[in-house]
Order: C-alpha cells, then sequence, then structure tokens
C-alpha cells in the first residue's frame, strides 16, 4: 500500500466536504512533528498528543516536551493547535520491552513500543470525541511505515475511530522536518529515546 497516497485521498474527500476534522495527533519531538503539522494543519484542527513512555532519562523527556510546547506556540497555524500532556508511565515501557533489551533500533521491541503509543492516543481520541487519531513517527526515515500503519489500522477497528494513515517521511517529509528545525532553533536529539537505542 502506498500510505502517502492513502493519506492524500483522505484529505481530498475532507477538503470535497468542506469539514476541518479534529485529530489527536501523537508526536514523539518538536523536531519530527514540524513537517507532520505544516502539512495537516490546514486540513486538520489538530491536537498534540504526548505521549512518549519511552524517553529517558526523565530530563531528555522534559526538553523534549518543552519545545514540542515552544513549537507549538511560535508556528503560524490556520487553526491553533492544542496540546494534550499526559503521565510519563515509563513503567509500562520497561514492562513491554522484557526480553526485549538486547534488540537493535527497529527490531522486535519498536513494534511493541509503537503499540503502546498509538494504543493510548486511540484511547484517548475515543474518549474525548476526536475525529481521527495518527502519528507523527511515520516521518522519520529511522520509522517502519508498514508496521506503524498496520498497528493504527488494527486499533482504528478495536476502538471505533479512524486511523490516519500515512507516510510523512514522503515528499522529502524528513528534510522539511530538518529545515523547520533549523528555522525554529528547534533541539534535536541524537537518539530515538530509549536506553536501548542510546547504547
Amino acid at each position: 500500500m502506498n500510505y502517502n497516497l492513502e493519506m492524500e485521498k483522505r484529505i481530498k474527500e475532507i477538503r470535497e466536504k468542506k469539514e476541518v476534522p479534529t485529530l489527536l495527533l501523537h508526536t514523539c519531538c518538536a523536531p519530527c512533528s514540524s513537517a507532520v503539522i505544516e502539512r495537516l494543519s490546514n486540513d486538520f484542527k489538530i491536537t498534540v498528543f504526548y505521549y512518549n513512555p519511552n524517553i529517558e532519562p526523565k530530563e531528555e523527556y522534559n526538553i523534549r516536551k518543552e519545545e514540542q510546547i515552544r513549537f507549538l506556540k511560535e508556528y503560524p497555524a490556520k487553526y491553533a493547535i492544542s496540546f494534550l500532556d499526559c503521565d510519563y508511565e515509563h513503567e509500562k515501557f520497561l514492562e513491554i520491552s522484557k526480553g526485549l533489551e538486547n534488540e537493535k533500533e527497529g527490531g522486535a521491541r519498536c513494534p511493541k513500543c509503537f503499540r503502546l503509543r498509538l494504543e493510548k492516543t486511540a484511547q484517548e481520541a475515543k474518549k474525548r470525541g476526536f475525529q481521527f487519531f495518527g502519528t507523527s513517527l511515520t516521518v522519520s526515515p529511522y520509522k517502519n511505515a508498514k508496521i506503524l500503519n498496520e498497528i493504527g489500522i488494527e486499533l482504528e477497528k478495536s476502538n471505533q475511530i479512524p486511523f490516519l494513515i500515512s507516510d510523512f517521511k514522503k515528499q522529502d517529509g524528513y528534510k522539511k522536518s530538518i529545515e523547520l528545525s533549523k528555522e525554529y532553533h528547534l533541539y534535536r536529539q541524537n537518539y530515538c529515546g530509549c536506553h536501548f537505542s542510546k547504547k
């Protein structure tokens, strides 16, 4: 499946209906979210959902969160972008990582981490009445868009809320995120987030 093309089709349908639906967008950091928000903010009323129990140490988690908030305040979106914070819940990440500590980044541990974060996003989106949920994770060349979308589609069915299929790295999405990071002087970390990837 061409996930980028599928997203474009969905956005075209939304434009034809002249609707501006609400989207709960999971993000991991300001740099990754920047190009995604630029691409979506004319067609959705976005609430950024910062749920990243994988990020450690806690200081790193807080730095990324504050940079995300700063970017949202500074970015001139057509529709105001809200920010939804939640508990750190690092113990949940450690629980799903048991036995997978020595996996390389991109290995068997990562899909479990994706699921943990996307499941929380879907549940919150359903509970709070959002029309869509999605994630900025597909903008990264280090994240498997196929796995992310398969998890999202599965959660769409189980939570009965539409998942915004995507592959934001397409159409130079990752390159754009680097450009926007420079423009807004965003802190760019040099590892995914968990100490396993840092190691």
